[in-house]
């Protein structure tokens, strides 16, 4: 007897994946009268203007210090253009990379600065914090091009930042030198993309209010584009650390095809890959709430932002939020450790913020453990942030946050009877099974 087919429009329709925010969909910030604040307050973006000129026509040791990521680099290249069509000369131009495990605000790192004897500082995307000056000569002038929350700053700098994730680091500065030279557009374009995606994804629909890139897409493939991210931002996360070479591929390019085949670039992206394919299937963790799930690694490499963002989108759950790679391979005596949100969180409302949550977490402490955990705790974005903390300090807060202790009962399962399994062996199952 034939089976009878199933009705495929009687069928139970397969669950619909909830559409995803898109960046450019996010509810800008307006002034009092209600116009549009994007991608910065144009008094910022003026004076940021005004600061570029004055380096350019002054014609002194200018220092460049981008963070280490393609939205860093590419935001830096920005600046070095722009400054070149406005008449500085090159060999005027420096670059501080900060090293490995640093920040711009250590004293090791200001003095390295400083020995460069920069009359001009600008930095970008290296997040901020009240902190000493960039370096300490009183004569040296510093701008700030940021994209990451804070309301706290190096003293005697000319501040340029917005509290919005969207705007990345390489497309506020394209925008702010855009408007310096008419060929800022067409030689630039391709860095602001790249920077953007390499923080936001190559997915990132460009609507207004992001400029319109349509010249960009029609010259460079979105392909050769994301290929290219991958690559400058391979160096960074190796145990060699040689973002030099990220660098130096950017800045001689005049698009994303000129770096697809540098051979260090190359090499840096296999090796990134193969230790991230490794370190990718420890299995997670979650706290007692279901909210948060852990994944501890021990790689010299930086592979947990890269590992904490493919979790987020396979790993689902109602619970679920917010997913924590801890690597305490990457700094002795410390843990470095990413956290994204889960794809299946991102539409909640109110929305999930990872700073306040880490923050929350450890304020349950009762003594002094945020003191402890220093300055590099929670920082970043709301949506994608992380931190360098002390071994034994990240211990506590991982207790705190109840990673592996298991539910409470449901009260709905307190009335039931467990029942034993049966003792006998010689079951209908054990009969069909193969000898």
């Amino acid at each position: 007897m034939k089976r009878k087919a199933v009705d495929s429009a009687a069928s139970k329709p397969k669950r619909q994946r909830e559409p995803e925010p898109e960046y450019c969909d996010a509810k800008p910030q307006r002034d009092e009268d209600g116009a549009i604040i994007w991608p910065a307050p144009p008094s910022s973006m003026s004076a940021a203007r005004d600061f570029l000129r004055e380096c350019a026509a002054s014609d002194q040791r200018t220092l460049i210090v981008p963070d280490k990521d393609a939205d860093g680099l590419d935001a830096g290249v920005i600046i070095v253009k722009a400054l070149t069509l406005l008449g500085l000369r090159p060999e005027q131009i420096d670059v501080h990379l900060i090293g490995k495990n640093s920040t711009v605000h250590d004293e090791v790192e200001r003095q390295a600065m400083q020995a460069k004897d920069p009359k001009f500082v600008i930095v970008v995307d290296q997040g901020s914090r009240a902190a000493p000056p960039i370096v300490d000569s009183t004569e040296t002038k510093s701008l700030i091009i940021d994209h990451h929350l804070s309301n706290e700053f190096p003293q005697r700098a000319i501040v340029r930042v917005v509290e919005s994730f969207t705007a990345t680091s390489s497309l506020l500065t394209y925008e702010i030198c855009k408007a310096l030279h008419p060929d800022i557009a067409n030689l630039c374009g391709f860095l602001c993309v790249m920077g953007t995606h390499g923080d936001l994804g190559n997915t990132l629909k460009w609507r207004p209010p992001f400029p319109d890139m349509t010249e960009v897409f029609k010259t460079h493939t979105k392909k050769a584009i994301n290929d290219a991210v991958a690559l400058i931002n391979a160096p960074r996360r190796t145990a060699k650390f040689d973002v030099i070479s990220a660098w130096n591929a950017l800045l001689k390019s005049n698009g994303p095809k000129d770096v697809l085949n540098h051979p260090r670039l190359l090499e840096a992206r296999a090796e990134i890959n193969e230790e991230v394919e490794f370190r990718t299937h420890t299995p997670p963790k979650f706290s007692k709430d279901g909210k948060i799930a852990v994944l501890r690694i021990h790689s010299a490499a930086q592979v947990h932002g890269v590992i904490a963002t493919r979790w987020a989108g396979h790993l689902k759950s109602k619970a679920l939020e917010i997913i924590m790679v801890a690597n305490s391979g990457y700094r002795p005596g410390y843990v470095n450790f990413s956290c994204r949100i889960a794809r299946s969180a991102r539409s909640r409302d109110p929305p999930v913020n990872i700073i306040e949550a880490l923050k929350a977490a450890a304020n349950l402490d009762q003594g002094d453990l945020v003191k402890r955990m220093g300055e590099s705790f929670a920082r970043g974005h709301k949506e994608a942030s992380g931190g360098i903390i002390p071994a034994p300090e990240f211990e506590e807060l991982m207790v705190l946050m109840q990673i592996g202790e298991k539910p409470d009962p449901k009260p709905e399962d307190s009335g039931k009877v467990k029942t034993k399994a049966s003792p006998q062996k010689n079951n209908l199952m054990n009969y069909f099974a193969k000898k």
